[in-house]
């Protein structure tokens, strides 16, 4: 080590401790300068002014389209068929639910007399965006080489970095080192010293003998063989040097700084269920999945025309518009798509031994919910 840079090391050291000496006592409290880069470590560069270390500095709102982007076609209203099931799948649907209950008796499948169905049926709009956002922070790693491009030329805007997006609707994060950016800074975690005091030793070299407590004596006057009656040991965590290699720079004393873009293509999904008469508990829905009877898939979407239930309308088009207003601002819209799922519900009336009963038949999977059946028998738990 040159004699100015053993000087620079023991001013550093100076710097971060209190004066102390070989036999010094505990740790100070502090051990490493401060561990975020200091602001004026980043250069200014024109387009990026709000990066930041670490992110932070939310979305980059994209620019106006430099061409009319398409406008949304409104799809042709469908025929809205509503399926019914018949009696034959109902008593079916019935029959697996009893027979997986061990305390309910079969009979008022077997017997009883089906006197009336109605349907319920309940529906579920469902909107997706699908959209590219984009954020940049100021990064860094070891400086060991790399290219420094800084200032060769304007470094291209955020939106102007070519990104591959995956298909639509699959959610992906992709980070582009920006060109232009990077340059090489002295470590401002070691100083450019590329080596840290120790944070056991805090910079001695050795620390308290474990086995004589710092006495240098284990029995009366016997010496400690362990230090050798010095009181003291050498830091295994330095190996006696006093300091270690940085973990920021990795021992190579510069940093190569740069900004990277971050690209995230997410999706953002609302839903809204329309509410049902039958008397089913609503959260039994969401055990089941429903029909799917109309999907819309484009850049944008327009709100669903012509639809029986008008609540189910009405939250097409004030979704649709607040996704439009909401997303726009901070995401690129790529794909937006809209669908509609019939969740069937019929509820069953029957007699059994001249008393009237009833269950429900709903969702895809024709679950049943019969929660005052007839014919239970005295099981109990021990």
């Amino acid at each position: 080590m040159s004699f100015l840079v053993h000087i620079q090391w023991k001013t550093y050291l100076t710097s971060l401790f209190e004066p102390h000496s070989a036999m010094a006592g505990a740790p100070a409290a502090s051990m490493h300068g401060p561990s975020a880069p200091p602001a004026n470590m980043f250069d200014t560069v024109p387009g990026y002014e709000g990066t930041v270390a670490g992110g932070g500095g939310g979305y980059l709102p994209p620019p106006m389209p430099s061409v009319p982007m398409p406008v949304p076609e409104q799809a042709p209203s469908p025929d809205w068929h509503i399926p019914s099931i018949s009696e034959d799948r109902a008593r079916q649907a019935f029959s697996t639910y009893v027979s997986s209950k061990c305390c309910y008796s079969s009979a008022p499948v077997r017997e009883g007399v089906i006197t009336n169905m109605e349907s319920f049926n309940t529906y579920r709009y469902r909107l997706e965006t699908f959209m590219e956002s984009r954020s940049t922070e100021w990064s860094q790693e070891p400086y060991a080489g790399q290219p420094v491009d800084a200032g060769v030329q304007p470094a291209p805007g955020p939106w102007q970095i070519a990104a591959q997006p995956p298909a639509f609707f699959q959610e992906h994060k992709q980070t582009i080192k920006v060109p232009y950016t990077s340059s090489v800074k002295n470590c401002h975690l070691c100083l450019g010293m590329g080596r840290n005091p120790c944070t056991t030793c805090a910079g001695a070299g050795n620390k308290v003998c474990w086995v004589c407590n710092g006495s240098g004596y284990r029995h009366s006057d016997d010496r400690c063989t362990h230090c050798n009656g010095r009181g003291r040991e050498n830091c295994s965590s330095c190996s006696g040097s006093g300091s270690c290699q940085c973990d920021t720079c990795r021992g190579k004393r510069q940093l190569l700084v740069f900004i990277n873009l971050n690209v995230k293509w997410s999706i953002e999904k609302d839903d809204f269920l329309a509410q049902d008469s039958s008397g089913l508990k609503v959260e039994k829905l969401e055990e089941v999945s429903g029909k799917e009877l109309y999907k819309d898939a484009q850049y944008m979407v327009y709100p669903v025309r012509g639809f029986p239930d008008a609540s189910v309308a009405q939250a097409s088009e004030r979704l649709v518009r607040d996704h439009q207003v909401k997303y726009a601002q901070t995401s690129r819209i790529l794909q937006q798509r809209q669908t509609i799922e019939l969740i069937p519900i019929t509820k069953v009336n029957y007699m059994w031994k001249g008393k009237p009963n009833v269950y429900y038949v709903y969702g895809n999977e024709f679950k049943v919910n019969a929660d005052d059946y007839p014919a239970t028998c005295c099981c109990s738990v021990m």
